[in-house]
């Protein structure tokens, strides 16, 4: 009888520890962002154009916007080496490197410019943020473009496209967040 009752007090007691003992350790995510770093891809049957390329700051992250007249286009965004359009050269990046292919061109149905930027090792000053460290212009060749994002460190990210302030526009936004 004595050894029932001690494994009875012994279960109450290791039962009585789990419902008060604190559960594993699990920090809260960082301005509750739970982006992850893996790669964020979308297709899309419309090619817009793309206009220009610009940059802020928010309390959790930095966003990069693509601007495009038309509907939503097809990307793909991911770190990795970053390679010039057309020739394949690679676009050195201070900072990890990440690459943003927009399924529209910087150039319209004749052939003409749409975005051309004046220094393309730096597209947009980033001078002053947290997270980014160069936004470079690695060209645009065959209906794409691409970007080449130099950031602090690998870090979680998330796409998304919200309508322009225009009618027929798109933006493609890239955010970074400042830490895990």
């Amino acid at each position: 009888m004595k050894k029932l009752h001690a494994l009875l007090a012994a279960v109450l007691l290791v039962l009585g520890l789990g419902l008060i003992a604190p559960g594993p350790a699990s920090a809260a995510p960082y301005c509750g962002i739970t982006w992850g770093s893996q790669a964020k891809t979308s297709s899309s049957k419309y090619m817009p154009v793309l206009t220009n390329v610009r940059a802020g700051r928010h309390t959790c992250f930095d966003r990069l916007v693509v601007d495009l007249k038309g509907k939503r286009p097809g990307y793909n965004v991911r770190y990795g080496a970053v390679y010039s359009e057309g020739k394949g050269d690679r676009i050195p990046l201070r900072g990890y490197d990440m690459r943003i292919v927009v399924k529209a061109p910087a150039y319209d149905s004749k052939g003409r410019a749409t975005y051309n930027p004046r220094n393309q090792s730096n597209i947009v000053n980033v001078k002053d943020f947290r997270t980014f460290r160069q936004v470079a212009w690695a060209g645009s060749f065959e209906g794409q473009s691409t970007i080449g994002l130099g950031v602090r460190t690998r870090l979680p990210f998330r796409v998304f496209t919200l309508p322009g302030p225009e009618r027929n526009q798109t933006m493609l936004v890239i955010d970074v967040a400042h830490r895990w």
